[in-house]
Formats: C-alpha cells, structure tokens, sequence
C-alpha cells in the first residue's frame, strides 16, 4: 500500500498541480489531494500527497520540510490514519 505525507502550511493559492511537480522531484507521485473547505472552496492550507513507492516516504520529507515554497515554510510529514473524532456524528449524540 501506498504511503500518504501531510503537507502542511501551503499557501492558500498552490494548485494540486505545482504540489505535484514539486514533490515529484524526490519521489513518484501516485495522487494529490489538496483539502479546502466545503462552503467556500477555498483551500485551507495542507494537502496529502500519496507516493507510488513507500521508500520514497523519507527521501521527499527529508528534503522538503521546513522548505520556502510560495512564500511559505512548509510541514511534511508521514500521515496519520484518520480517527473519528468525539462528536462528530449527529446521529450519536441524544440530545433529547
């Protein structure tokens, strides 16, 4: 299975594209997900980018963490799974 990196502290103009370009010069890039909010579309600063070989993980953080990219110091690092959050679910809660 594929290895996921968190992106973090991304301008909020970078397009999935030059995310792509950029951590395809260290490793295979399988996808890119650039997370933006639901009511406005507007991207909230990280993305996950998933790599096509798992031994490409430390070559990209390596070079890429605390790097200037658009005018910003970016944060990468292996992904963690997603976790249910507490209160999350609606239908959980019994309010009544």
């Amino acid at each position: 299975m594929a290895k996921k990196l968190f992106i973090g502290n991304l301008s909020y103009k970078v397009s999935e594209d030059e995310l792509r370009e950029l951590v395809d010069k260290h490793g295979e890039v399988a996808s890119v997900q650039v997370i933006c909010d639901r009511m406005s579309g507007r991207s909230k600063g990280f993305a996950f980018v998933e790599l096509a070989n798992d031994g490409d993980v430390n070559n990209v953080i390596e070079a890429l963490n605390g790097t200037e990219f658009e005018g910003r110091n970016i944060v990468v690092n292996e992904a963690r799974e997603r976790t249910e959050r507490p209160g999350s679910n609606f239908k959980s809660r019994d309010r009544y």
